[in-house]
Order: structure tokens, then C-alpha cells, then sequence
């Protein structure tokens, strides 16, 4: 333990100049940037910024693209709380009762509480990610095929559940909708082309951001234009920085789902949306008002917050002991990190274990400038409310089409995006929620490609799936999830439960 604090002294001490506080100010700023703007979202902007950095030390440059991912990650609450519309998918749970919140004149609020919770489950990925790193390491590690596809469908089943409380069977139904969509195109292990229907462009899948823009984004440009009355936020002189009780009053839930988010974030190549909605999803189980989840919870906030700003940490786990990436951002910071002569991996820690150190202490300085950054800009960010709803959706409109057209320079990412936004607005209005079907494109790669992989290792045999120990126990959890999802049955099992209570000092 001593050799460890010694070295995170070292590498706290390594970034205390001049250049280091430049390059972690300039770059966490623009990661919030990044993910506050629809259809920018972390992993582009690490991905940009890879070729901007070749030229830097290699100790700068991995510096730049933790703050970039980190901000990035943090900035997307800014628009999901002031416009419904999440900067990236990772913020999408905190739509729920974010913008409520905004909705009821406390937008500063809400954004104090989003950011002092960010920076407080980073605080808590970080001591994981310093302290236990090869241990959670070698538990990520027990996860194979099997696992993966049953976490890929965890993860749709518990964000239909939640999106979707009065009707969890229409979450549902979104969530398998966004796994069919990622099935379109050329599957990876034979090359056959799948459900393209002799569309060219379909070949290499349908790109999440554009969907991800058009269901999120273009759905509310048009939802704004059918309800030409609603009421749109006013600007708020609301407190941005909460009071210490306002915060700690849910230290459980802070803990709690700092620590989700870290497991989440260990497990490759899940990411932090599944660390929001998981995190969120135990809250609401937990919570004394789990009523009050989607009209404005606090709690509910600063759940979503804390747990996936703690994925962040918790994604270079793997990332830097095993070379397996945590999130689709971290296997951008693989491939930097073999650019700038550095090889994660299970030797990291023997040859050079400074490097793990390094990226704690760039973690806690980039933790650092969000709290300062993100309180000091709440203020400049609630101007964005002054402005009338219908204005204010043209400019999001063009951040739609130049966020979708920016990744690939295809005019179809446009169409998609388009195509997107009017299949959303049609299922919003009838009462289906966007998160699952945008989760379900992100994690219908990984369900996909492991379910026949699975298949494939077994000659056909689906037993493993079934009969593997954490495959059981996840596949157990996902049915008991649908079982009590279902109000009959959950009726029946509230009503057995006082009855064996009180059955049982009879038995004894």
C-alpha cells in the first residue's frame, strides 16, 4: 500500500506544472463542450483529439484525452437537464429527472447536484481504480461469451423497465426494436450481409450517433413544432451550488451507485449509460420515494450522475491490466497509447506501474476542474433558457444534421438521423420510451456477436449459457426482472412476503 501512495504521490507531483494545469483546464473544458453538443459524444471526441496529440509527449497526450473523456462524460448532463436532450448516450437517465427539475424553475439546482455528484463518483471509481485495480481486474476477467450476452440484455431489460414505469412492456419492445436495428448490416464472424435489402450504405450497420441524435434529438424538434403552447423553462435564479445536506442527505445513494458504476465500468465493453441506468434503477429499489423517480428526484439525479461518471475510472481497469476496454472511449485510449509507446496490459503494472498512477492523479485533477468548471458555468449555460423553445430548436436542428454528418462525412448518416427522428417522434407519441431503443443499438453488437460466438464454441449446444455460474445467476436476475415487471405477479410475491413474515416466529 505504501509503494502505491508513494507512486500516486509521484504521479500528483509529475503533472504540478504549469503546462499540466494548461492542458488539463483547456482539455476538460472542451470535453464538457463535447458532451454537452447533441451528436458529439466522448468517444469522437477522444477520437478527434488521438491525431491532435501525436506530437505531444506521451505523458500529455493520454493527460488530454482522460480530461477530454471525463468532461465529456460530465457535459452531457447539461443539455440532458436543460433541453431533455441528452449530449450522449450516458446521460440519458438523467433526463428523467433532470429536466423535471429544470421544468419546475430549479435548473441551477439541478445542475449543481449533477456536478458535485459527478466529481464525488469519480472520487469513488479512482480509490477503486488505485487501491483494488488487480483484483476487480481478475474478476472482470471470469467473464466470457456467455456473460457478455446475458449482460448485453441485462442492460435493455433493466432501461425498458425503468424508461417505461406504467407500462414496462413497451420498454421492452423499444429495447428489442434497437437490437433489431443492430443487427442490420455485415456480421463480423462470416461476413454476411444482413437485412440491408440491397442498400450499399446499410453494409456497414446503422451508426448509433445518428440514430441516437435523430431519437433523441430531431423527435423533440418535432415534438416542439406539434405543441405550439408548451411551456418552456424560465430562467432560473435558483442556487447552483448545493448545500452540503442537500448532497450528503444521500450519501447511500452516492456510495452505492459509485460503486455500480465502478463494476459496471470493469466489465468490457459495457460503458456508462448501463452504469446510469443501473445505478438509477438500484436507487429507485432503495429509495423512500421511489414514486417521485421521473417528476423531478433528486435522488434519481444524482444516481444517474454519480454512476456513470464513475464508469470513467472503473473503464481503465481493464483497460490498463487486462488491454480490454472498458467502454467504447477507452479502446480509442488503447489505440493512443500504443501510438505514444505505452502497452497496457497485464505487464503494466510490473514494467511500468507509474503509468496507472499517472492516469489516478490526471483522473483527480480532471475531477478537480469539473467541480470548478461545472459550478462557475452554470450560470453562462442557464442564458440557453432565455431563449424561446422554437429558436432555440433550429440551432439544435443544426447540431443535429452536423453531428451526424461529422462522423463519417456521409449524407445517409443525415438520412438516418432523419429517419430516426420521425420513427421517435411517432413512438414517443404513443408512449414508447427512446432510452431502450437507443441502448439496445448499443448493445446489440455485443449480444449478437457473443450469442453466436456462444453457439459457435459449442458446436450449437446452448447449455453454457444456462449452466455457467455467473451466466445463471445473471439470467436469473433478468427473469425474476420481467416476472415483477408483470403487476400480477408482483402483487402475488408483495402479498406472500408479509405472510411468511409473519408465518415464521410461528415455525420457530
Amino acid at each position: 500500500m505504501f509503494d502505491g501512495l508513494g507512486l500516486l504521490a509521484n504521479g500528483i507531483s509529475h503533472f504540478l506544472n504549469p503546462i499540466s494545469l494548461f492542458n488539463i483546464v483547456w482539455a476538460t473544458l472542451l470535453g464538457i463542450v463535447i458532451g454537452a453538443l447533441p451528436g458529439l459524444t466522448a468517444t469522437m471526441g477522444v477520437a478527434l483529439l488521438v491525431t491532435l496529440t501525436y506530437k505531444m509527449a506521451p505523458d500529455q497526450a493520454i493527460l488530454v484525452l482522460m480530461c477530454i473523456y471525463s468532461g465529456a462524460i460530465y457535459g452531457g448532463s447539461r443539455t440532458a437537464i436543460l433541453l431533455a436532450i441528452p449530449g450522449t448516450p450516458a446521460s440519458a437517465a438523467t433526463t428523467l429527472d433532470g429536466h423535471p427539475l429544470a421544468l419546475q424553475g430549479k435548473a441551477g439546482l439541478a445542475m449543481g447536484l449533477a456536478t458535485t455528484s459527478s466529481a464525488l463518483g469519480t472520487i469513488i471509481g479512482i480509490v477503486a481504480l488505485a487501491l483494488i485495480a488487480p483484483l476487480l481486474a481478475e474478476a472482470a476477467l471470469k467473464f466470457g461469451t456467455y456473460e457478455f450476452f446475458w449482460l448485453a440484455l441485462f442492460g435493455v431489460i433493466i432501461s425498458g423497465q425503468l424508461t417505461a414505469m406504467d407500462d414496462p412492456l413497451k420498454g421492452y419492445m423499444a429495447g428489442i426494436l434497437g437490437l433489431l436495428v443492430a443487427m442490420v448490416g455485415m456480421e463480423t464472424l462470416h461476413a454476411h450481409q444482413r437485412f440491408t435489402f440491397g442498400i450499399a450504405s446499410l453494409g456497414g450497420g446503422v451508426d448509433l450517433i445518428p440514430a441516437m441524435v435523430g431519437a433523441f434529438g430531431f423527435a423533440e424538434i418535432l415534438g416542439v413544432m406539434k405543441r405550439t403552447a408548451q411551456a418552456r423553462i424560465v430562467s432560473s435564479s435558483d442556487r447552483v451550488v448545493p448545500k452540503l445536506g442537500e448532497v450528503f442527505k444521500y450519501w447511500k445513494t452516492i456510495i452505492r451507485s459509485g460503486l455500480i458504476g465502478t463494476f459496471v465500468g470493469i466489465v468490457p465493453g459495457v460503458g456508462e449509460d448501463v452504469g446510469a441506468w443501473a445505478s438509477y434503477a438500484a436507487a429507485k429499489r432503495a429509495s423512500k420515494e421511489p414514486h417521485m423517480f421521473g417528476r423531478g428526484s433528486q435522488e434519481g439525479l444524482i444516481a444517474a450522475e454519480t454512476g456513470n461518471s464513475s464508469v470513467v475510472p472503473g473503464a481503465m481497469i481493464p483497460t490498463l491490466t487486462l488491454a480490454l476496454p472498458g467502454s467504447a472511449a477507452a479502446a480509442v485510449l488503447i489505440a493512443a497509447m500504443f501510438i505514444h509507446g505505452i502497452r497496457p496490459g497485464p505487464l503494466l503494472m510490473t514494467e511500468s506501474p507509474e503509468t496507472l498512477y499517472q492516469i489516478v492523479a490526471v483522473l483527480l485533477f480532471s475531477t478537480l476542474a469539473i467541480l470548478v468548471l461545472g459550478l462557475t458555468l452554470t450560470k453562462p449555460l442557464l442564458t440557453v433558457l432565455s431563449v424561446p423553445r422554437e429558436r432555440l430548436m433550429a440551432v439544435v436542428y443544426v447540431l443535429c444534421v452536423v453531428g451526424s454528418f461529422a462522423i463519417t462525412q456521409r449524407l445517409f448518416d443525415v438520412y438516418v438521423m432523419v429517419g430516426f427522428g420521425i420513427a421517435g417522434f411517432i413512438l414517443r407519441e404513443m408512449k414508447f420510451p427512446m432510452a431502450p431503443l437507443v441502448l439496445g443499438i448499443i448493445l446489440g453488437d455485443l449480444l449478437d456477436l457473443n450469442l453466436r460466438r456462444g453457439l459457435l464454441l459449442t458446436n450449437g449446444d446452448p447449455s453454457p449459457f444456462f449452466t455457467r455460474p455467473i451466466s445463471a445467476v445473471i439470467c436469473g436476475v433478468i427473469i425474476v426482472t420481467i416476472l415483477m415487471s408483470i403487476p400480477a405477479v408482483s402483487k402475488r410475491v408483495r402479498a406472500l412476503l408479509p405472510s411468511a413474515r409473519a408465518q415464521s416466529p410461528d415455525q420457530g
